[in-house]
């Protein structure tokens, strides 16, 4: 079951880079079949990698204890992202992912700021932030976290900082990880 999330990690962190990749530079010397070869190519890899962490016996199991991540710098917004986990008994049982402004206030908390988000996708942070919270509790690996429509950007980046989260857990790192965003 440890093996199954780690290579649907793998699956989804590659998913991501071709993603926002895609998403990224234009240039016009970059064509499909460039992509598809790389992506196949990196798919082989992983999977030989996956295969031989089988026949090893590789596993990495989360350690208990509570676990941070933090951006450094406000984006453009003025939001930061913070993120922390606690995992109790080898599983996750706390997601608190939300952004915090210079006056070190929530996001979650700015009925302002939900309105305002709300009216143009849909989605405000009081909906998303909650939804991706309760998904990698209840899902236990970060690439089994879907996207919440309205908010992709967001949920991209959260899927990213929990399996960094993760990583920590599985080594057992309590250390706060500081993101140079």
């Amino acid at each position: 079951m440890k093996l199954n999330k780690k290579m649907t990690a793998w699956s989804l962190t590659l998913a991501s880079t071709l993603l926002l990749a895609a998403c990224g530079d234009t240039a016009e010397d970059t064509t499909v079949e460039e992509t598809d070869e790389v992506s196949s190519m990196s798919m082989v890899e992983e999977s030989e990698e996956m295969s031989s962490m089988v026949t090893t016996g590789e596993t990495a199991e989360l350690q208990d204890g509570s676990y941070k991540l933090v951006e450094k710098n406000l984006d453009e917004n003025g939001w930061k992202a913070t993120f922390d986990m606690v995992v109790t008994d080898g599983e996750i049982t706390e997601s608190n992912y939300d952004y915090l402004n210079e006056a070190g206030e929530l996001k979650s908390e700015d009925d302002e700021y939900q309105k305002n988000m709300a009216e143009v996708t849909g989605v405000g942070p009081q909906d998303y932030l909650p939804e991706l919270n309760e998904q990698l509790v209840e899902k236990q690996a970060a690439s089994e976290v879907e996207v919440v429509s309205g908010a992709t950007h967001s949920s991209e980046k959260f899927v990213e900082y929990a399996a960094e989260l993760i990583a920590a857990a599985e080594a057992g790192n309590t250390d706060t990880i500081e993101i140079d965003n």
